[in-house]
């Protein structure tokens, strides 16, 4: 009985192992940022490093008078993804609502 848990212990620990592995593959290929915690599970676009426009930086800078920073399409016209899973407390001395 006991070798029958020690295999299925090992096999869990190698199916999580590989899911891991797998996950950040598809991440690292799809451009993605994870960020996970209790309360969510975060995913952001990273700029493309093979983008012909701004190859990797992820934007330019627009000169003028006020210098700003221009966001480049390969990352700035996705999606984040925001996944909720657990409700965030409240602090103690503020209202509920």
């Amino acid at each position: 009985m006991t070798a029958v848990r020690t295999r299925t212990a090992a096999l869990a620990a190698a199916a999580v192992t590989i899911t891991v592995a797998a996950a950040a593959v598809v991440l690292k290929a799809g451009h993605w940022t994870l960020y996970a915690d209790r309360h969510r599970i975060h995913l952001t676009p990273v700029a493309r490093r093979s983008c012909p426009d701004c190859r990797g930086a992820g934007g330019w800078w627009v000169g003028g008078a006020n210098p700003e920073m221009e966001a480049c399409g390969c990352w700035a016209t996705r999606r984040e993804l925001r996944v909720r899973l657990l409700p965030v407390p409240a602090w103690p001395d503020e209202p509920p609502f």
